[in-house]
């Protein structure tokens, strides 16, 4: 097979698997912030743009915050919402300390049917200047984003025990892995490990610690061939 051929294939299935297109202009997202003394306030809005009405759109919001010494702090939010015609809804708040010498990183991001609509990003600096502007989803400058949607106790001692061994592996990947749990039955509950609106392992979950630290050891197993894979994959289809 020629390489111009084996190219064009390789780019074929990069974008199938990774790349969600911006299908409708018609939801907005938009950050607004306000500097009072050390905090920033920080408010994540969508907005109608037509008369149709939109259901069921989800809202990611997260900040990344780097410390005076290079550490980072992230806080995260998300959700489900609708939007009435031509409406304008206030999705979710935060407020950051910011002190000399740090700066935050916002992003939110919109979507419908894990198809990306729209999306806004802001830059602060400790000396109140705000810079914005537009970032790539797959391109993330920070590395090592996680975020979850869980329900139990035993979700969250599966998220402990993952995000220690990910802390700590040396190996922080630039995607957002996502860790969400679904009720089944009785009072058991799914959790499933998503990248890129990939899921990378489901499994149901039980109220054993040793269980529990395994799957994560598995995770991390299954995040580093995903992540070999996407590599090969974004070097194989630059032009």
């Amino acid at each position: 097979m020629k390489k111009g051929v084996q190219i064009f294939i390789l780019a074929f299935v990069f974008c199938f698997l990774f790349i969600k297109p911006i299908y409708s202009q018609e939801v907005l997202a938009k950050i607004y912030t306000k500097s009072v003394d050390n905090f920033i306030n920080i408010k994540a809005f969508a907005y109608n743009k037509d008369a149709t009405i939109k259901d069921e759109y989800s809202y990611l919001l997260f900040s990344l915050k780097k410390g005076g010494e290079g550490n980072y702090s992230r806080n995260s939010q998300s959700g489900i919402f609708s939007l009435g015609s031509f409406e304008k809804k206030n999705l979710s708040s935060m407020r950051i300390n910011i002190r000399k010498g740090e700066s935050c990183k916002i992003y939110l991001f919109i979507r419908k049917n894990n198809q990306l609509i729209s999306k806004d990003s802001t830059l602060i600096y400790a000396d109140e200047k705000v810079q914005k502007k537009i970032i790539s989803e797959q391109n993330f400058e920070i590395k090592g984003i996680v975020t979850e949607r869980l329900l139990t106790k035993v979700g969250k001692d599966f998220y402990d025990f993952f995000y220690q061994m990910y802390s700590t592996s040396g190996s922080q990947y630039p995607f957002i892995i996502n860790i969400k749990e679904k009720p089944y039955f009785g009072r058991s509950t799914i959790i499933i490990v998503e990248v890129d609106d990939k899921k990378i392992i489901e499994f149901y979950t039980k109220p054993d610690l040793d269980y529990l630290k395994s799957t994560a050891s598995a995770t991390l197993q299954k995040l580093a061939i995903y992540a070999q894979q996407r590599k090969i994959l974004f070097s194989n289809t630059r032009f």
